[in-house]
């Protein structure tokens, strides 16, 4: 009987170190460039959208609050933050340069899915669920924090060479008479501005997680509950590589709830 469990013992040990072995051997050589993200088994993603513009004077305050949020992120919630500048104040003085009617869009969406009389900046919105003033970081971290209880299904990125590989699967069970897509957001830290008109004349503003592209990369039916896609990134030269981070996620068209998502960074730092 003893030597018998000493053998059981011997095997398991083998056993044990093989995996042990196995998961933590570095990649070859050839695969040195290839990052993946997986929202399984770690910090549950939630998306944090500011809409904000350079020519609004409430904005600055917001945009403080999202670059806080996302290098401080709340412990076990990784928070995808997305900087979404608004072009309707573009008239007012002052072309905001990360503007774009597409986000100013995406914006009006919202509005007609939380019933509001108009939009406004600074807004902050959660996961597609709750809105709010952006400069408000106790009602920002209440919200995330909320967010974080809800099903999330899971999005698997790998990349490499700027070709994004997607594989998004287990997703919640969509809204009866919903559709939802798989959106592309390519995001640029670390960005300034010296602006010289409009409502922040003379002041200096930084950045953080500015939206340079959003699309679409599938339509999803209500019944389905994963998919796949590759798609090749297109980047800017004036793009710096070591800012950028490519997000992924699931979103219902009127509800405007978010299903999943995930985040990487172009470079493997």
């Amino acid at each position: 009987m003893k030597v018998f469990l000493s053998l059981f013992f011997i095997l398991a040990g083998v056993i044990a170190f093989k995996v042990f072995i196995r998961r933590n051997l570095p990649l070859p050589v050839d695969d040195q460039r290839l990052l993946v993200a997986s929202d399984n088994h770690g910090p549950v993603p939630v998306v944090v959208e500011l809409f904000t513009s350079e020519g609004c004077s409430s904005c600055p305050p917001a945009d403080e609050v999202l670059a806080t949020l996302d290098k401080t992120p709340i412990p076990g919630i990784e928070i995808i933050a997305l900087g979404e500048h608004v072009d309707y104040w573009n008239r007012l003085g002052w072309v905001d340069q990360y503007s774009s009617e597409r986000f100013s869009e995406r914006q009006s969406d919202y509005s007609d899915a939380f019933k509001l009389d108009s939009v406004y900046t600074p807004q902050m919105i959660v996961d597609g669920r709750d809105e709010f003033n952006g400069g408000n970081m106790a009602r920002a971290r209440t919200a995330i924090t909320k967010a974080a209880q809800s099903p999330k299904g899971i999005v698997e990125l790998a990349l490499m060479d700027q070709r994004l590989s997607v594989h998004v699967k287990n997703l919640p069970r969509i809204t009866a008479g919903e559709k939802s897509d798989g959106l592309l957001a390519i995001t640029e830290n670390n960005l300034r501005t010296d602006v010289s008109r409009g409502e922040n004349s003379g002041r200096f503003l930084n950045h953080s997680a500015v939206v340079r592209e959003l699309s679409v990369l599938g339509e999803l039916s209500p019944d389905e509950t994963s998919f796949e896609v590759t798609r090749n990134l297109t980047l800017a030269e004036s793009w710096r590589k070591e800012n950028v981070r490519v997000a992924v996620f699931v979103q219902e068209r009127g509800t405007r709830r978010i299903l999943a998502a995930a985040i990487i960074g172009l470079l493997n730092k």
